[in-house]
C-alpha cells in the first residue's frame, strides 16, 4: 500500500470501546488529511471476490453484440451494461477508455421507495453472474454502512445517523472492464481524473495496477491494494454533507506499461449512495467563522441528476 493508512474494520465491531474509538479516530484523520484508506478485516469474503472477478471475466468475455443485448440507454447506465466510451470524466470531452455493468438495489421489504429503481438486468449467457453480483452488493453495503457509523461518530453525529438513508439506498455495485491496449493511445489515461460522486466508494483489488490518488503537493501516487484488503474513499457526497472537512480525493487510471499493453483491467467498484431524499446541506457542526459554508443546499437526488449529465451518462 502507498501512502494510505490502513485501518483493521474489526478494531470497530469488536465490542471493545477502547478499540472501536481508535479506529473512529483512525478513520476520520484519515480521510480529512488523505480521502483514502485500505481497510483490512472487511468482511467481505476471499471466496466472493475470486467468484466475483471470475463471472465478471466471463461476462466481458462475449461478443460486443450480445454484451450490447443488456444495454438500455434510459436508464443512463445505472442498470446493465454501458458499451466501450460513454461514458468521461466531469469536464473533459474524451471518453474513459472502459466498458462496464452496474447493478442496483433490490427492496425487499415493501418499502415504496422501491417504485424509484429500475429493475435489474439480469445476464443469460453467465448463469452465476447475476447472484455473485446479488451477494456481492449486500457484503459492499454492510461494510459500508459500518464505516459510515465510524464516520458519523468521528462527526459527533449518532452513530446510526446514516443508517436510515443508506437502508434501500441508490448504491451501485460497477463492474469495470478496461480492454487491452491494441495500438499506440492517444493518451495514458484510461479513466481520465475525477472525484466520485458518492457518499463513500468501496473498491476491491483491481487486476492489474493504474489506480492513483492526486496528493496535497500535487502528485500522483500509485495504489496497489494488498489482496485481503480493501480501498475505501470519501466521495464528493460525503465532502459536501461536511463541508469540505472530509476529502474527496481525485483519482485517476492510467495505463500500464507497454510490456503489459495485453492484459485486460477488471475493477469492482462499489458506490455507496443514500436515498434521493437525503439532505446534502452542511452540517451545521462543520461550519464555523474559519470554515464558512460553501456549497448550497442540494439533495442526495438533484446532485447526482446533476453529476450523471455532467458525465455524459444522461441527457
Amino acid at each position: 500500500m502507498n501512502s494510505i493508512p490502513v485501518v483493521d474494520l474489526s478494531d470497530f465491531t469488536s465490542g471493545d470501546a477502547v478499540r472501536k474509538q481508535n479506529f473512529v479516530q483512525a478513520l476520520g484523520k484519515a480521510y480529512e488529511d488523505v480521502g483514502f484508506v485500505a481497510v483490512k478485516n472487511h468482511g467481505i469474503s476471499d471466496h466472493l471476490i475470486a467468484d466475483l472477478y471470475e463471472y465478471v471475466q466471463q461476462f466481458f468475455s462475449l461478443p460486443t453484440e450480445v454484451k450490447e443485448t443488456y444495454e438500455i440507454p434510459e436508464l443512463a447506465g445505472q442498470r446493465g451494461f454501458t458499451s466501450f466510451g460513454r461514458e468521461h470524466a466531469k469536464g473533459y470531452e474524451a471518453p474513459d477508455l472502459k466498458e462496464f455493468f452496474q447493478y442496483g438495489q433490490e427492496v425487499t421489504d415493501n418499502d415504496p421507495i422501491k417504485s424509484a429503481y429500475p429493475d435489474n438486468v439480469s445476464v443469460n449467457e453467465v448463469e452465476p453472474f447475476t447472484p455473485t453480483l446479488r451477494k456481492a452488493y449486500r457484503a459492499f453495503e454492510k461494510s459500508g454502512t459500518a464505516l459510515l457509523q465510524a464516520i458519523a461518530l468521528y462527526l459527533g453525529l449518532s452513530e446510526h445517523y446514516f443508517d436510515q438513508y443508506v437502508h434501500n439506498g441508490n448504491s451501485i455495485l460497477r463492474a469495470i472492464h478496461y480492454p487491452p491496449i491494441t495500438q499506440e493511445p492517444k493518451s495514458a489515461i484510461r479513466a481520465e481524473q475525477h472525484e466520485d460522486i458518492n457518499l463513500i466508494t468501496l473498491l476491491v483489488g483491481a487486476s492489474a495496477d493504474g489506480l492513483q490518488i492526486l496528493s496535497k503537493q500535487d502528485e500522483w501516487v500509485p495504489v496497489t491494494s494488498l489482496p485481503e484488503q480493501i480501498v475505501v474513499n470519501v466521495g464528493d457526497m460525503l465532502q459536501r454533507l461536511t463541508n469540505n472537512r472530509l476529502k474527496s480525493t481525485t483519482h485517476r487510471v492510467v495505463n500500464p506499461p507497454r510490456e503489459k499493453w495485453a492484459s485486460p483491467r477488471f475493477s469492482i467498484p462499489f458506490f455507496l449512495h443514500p436515498k434521493s431524499e437525503m439532505s446534502l446541506a452542511c452540517l451545521e457542526s462543520c461550519i464555523n467563522a474559519e470554515h464558512p459554508k460553501v456549497y448550497e443546499d442540494y439533495t442526495a437526488g438533484e446532485y447526482l441528476d446533476e453529476r450523471l449529465r455532467e458525465i455524459g451518462l444522461k441527457k
